[in-house]
């Protein structure tokens, strides 16, 4: 088999796993997408470790051997990253990417999105109880 067969397919699943993180705003469809990105680059690994395995006979197959070290660090990324979204989600009650700002920031009293510094407007009753 050619290597453009698995390199054409990677790219197609790179690019794919692209268009997710960057379209999507969704945490739990934007950490599938960074899976099939590095499924992809594990397909470019694999591929081009045995077609250099063909042109050398003695080989270490360390395209195979950074594959699995991928694959154990892509399993730790999905446990870590899903804990924490997991954890906004019952924090905030929602995986939005948009409507997630800052993590220590919390939302107004008002349900606006603005400082939790600003004050309220001041009445002329206010006004007068606070001259005298």
């Amino acid at each position: 088999m050619h290597l453009a067969y698995p390199a054409v397919l990677s790219a197609l699943l790179f690019c794919t796993g692209l268009y997710g993180v960057l379209a999507r705003r969704n945490a739990i469809l934007v950490l599938m997408s960074v899976e099939l990105m590095l499924n992809a680059v594990n397909l470019n690994l694999v591929a081009f470790d045995v077609w250099l395995s063909r042109t050398a006979r003695d080989t270490l197959h360390s395209g195979q051997a950074l594959t699995l070290f991928t694959i154990a660090i892509a399993a730790a990324e999905i446990g870590i990253g899903l804990a924490i979204v997991l954890a906004v989600y019952r924090g905030r009650g929602t995986s939005d990417i948009d409507k997630l700002r800052d993590t220590a920031e919390g939302p107004a009293p008002d349900g606006s999105h603005g400082d939790a510094t600003e004050e309220a407007p001041v009445t002329g009753d206010e006004k007068a109880e606070a001259t005298a």
